[in-house]
């Protein structure tokens, strides 16, 4: 009887310390959604700050992005000596410093700032990337670390629907006058002077930002959020330094990745440019409408992974979504508003074309993508964890190079041709979800 009572309370108390987890997890979620999905709305604020075409504006993309392949290695290295949760202050100390970064670049209108401001801040969320994903597949069972990640995404993506609604409001207040119209009919000073002006609205909110990350940092730092132990792979003599990359299942689950986060950030970041280039009034909160689908996604996995629906069919039904959504994209009309009328127009939110709908929903299709992955990816990694989780990360790169490939073809063809790129991506994700996965030797 009474070990029947102290088995209940260890149960009690390891349920208690995975629900503190998840809420320390899910605030850095949250911080990471907030400064990513705010590139959705500061690409084509940048775009007329600049003076850019959509393939300059997309570096944005590219100087984020990348700081997750070239720091994801040093990042598994840090985590290694400091461990999970200092690891986690650090990278936001460093996302602090990234955020004060963009108030030079915001006096100077200088781009490269701006894009060296974006490098520091990714260069933080890197560390704490490859921190608490991990972090959160291994605090609790693996059959539903689907279901965790999912509720994670809830608190990321949730991110993602508020920001554009915020910089809106506080950035994008009285655009007409900043309008390339208002801007020709200015001589080059006038313009300048314009620009300026509006790049100044920069600097109040990212000071506020680089508070709020210092005083997250203090309460993580002092927090009781206990570490992980997953092994580290030095501590066995045998293993080989790139023995990492004899398990299949983690190497395509990275490209995989590398092709997911390419068509999320196409999805996610491109659609204000892609909104504004069709002339849509409210171009800078669409990032709102495909984080709206996405948090739709996620709840979607939280209610029904694992008990429903399995991690792999959750990612062949992903693909599939993929596949069928990017074809609408590329195809259907750009005036025509119906189907953001029948989907949302009882909401009353402002109606889009079908084009730019079809583009949001993609929001629904890539909700379920990232926390499928990790767990198959991970799946009988044992010391290997750490390395492969940086090697996962580094497939964020592909939010780096895909992007700007969308650029290049929708400058040189036209923005809603441009989408095709995402088709081949979705179908190497459909790829792993049927047999990707499943392969455990080369």
């Amino acid at each position: 009887m009474m070990n029947a009572i102290s088995n209940h309370e260890k149960t009690v108390e390891s349920t208690k310390s995975v629900v503190v987890a998840m809420l320390f997890v899910g605030l850095l979620f949250f911080i990471l959604g907030f400064v990513t999905w705010l590139n959705g709305s500061l690409i084509p604020f940048l775009k007329i700050v600049c003076n850019l075409n959509n393939f300059q504006a997309l570096w944005v993309t590219f100087a984020f992005y990348i700081a997750y392949t070239v720091m994801a290695l040093p990042s598994a290295a840090i985590l290694s000596r400091l461990g999970y949760k200092n690891g986690m202050s650090l990278g936001l100390g460093i996302m602090a410093v990234g955020a004060l970064l963009f108030i030079p670049a915001a006096r100077t209108t200088y781009y490269g700032l701006f894009l060296l401001a974006l490098f520091t801040l990714a260069t933080g969320m890197t560390l704490m990337q490859t921190a608490i994903n991990p972090y959160i597949v291994c605090i609790g069972s693996r059959e539903s670390a689907a279901m965790r990640i999912s509720i994670m995404g809830l608190f990321n993506k949730g991110a993602g629907v508020v920001v554009p609604l915020v910089f809106s409001a506080l950035m994008l207040s009285g655009m007409g006058s900043y309008s390339d119209t208002a801007l020709a009919a200015l001589d080059q000073v006038g313009r300048d002077a314009l620009r300026s002006e509006l790049s100044l609205r920069l600097v109040f909110p990212y000071t506020i930002m680089a508070g709020g990350l210092l005083a997250i940092m203090m309460i993580v730092n002092f927090s009781s959020l206990q570490d992980i132990s997953v092994g580290k792979d030095e501590d066995d003599k045998s293993v080989k330094r790139f023995g990492v990359l004899q398990f299949p299942q983690l190497v395509l689950g990275a490209l995989a990745l590398f092709t997911y986060v390419g068509v999320e950030v196409i999805a996610g970041d491109t659609i204000g440019l892609y909104g504004r280039n069709l002339g849509v009034q409210n171009f800078g909160v669409l990032t709102s409408y495909t984080m709206g689908f996405m948090v739709l996604g996620y709840l979607l996995g939280v209610v029904a992974i694992p008990r429903l629906l399995p991690q792999k069919n959750a990612l062949l039904l992903c693909a599939v979504n993929g596949i069928l959504f990017t074809v609408g994209v590329a195809l259907s009309s750009s005036t025509n508003t119906g189907i953001s009328e029948f989907l949302v127009g009882w909401a009353g939110v402002p109606l889009v074309p079908n084009t730019v709908m079809f583009l949001a929903m993609l929001g629904f299709a890539n909700a379920l993508v990232w926390p499928s992955i990790w767990p198959l990816a991970l799946e009988g990694l044992g010391k290997y964890t750490a390395s492969g989780s940086a090697l996962l990360i580094m497939g964020i790169a592909g939010g780096a190079l895909l992007p700007m490939l969308y650029g290049r073809f929708s400058d040189a063809t036209n923005s809603q041709a441009a989408y095709w790129v995402m088709l081949p991506c979705y179908a190497f994700i459909l790829f792993y979800a049927v047999k990707g996965h499943k392969l455990k030797q080369w």
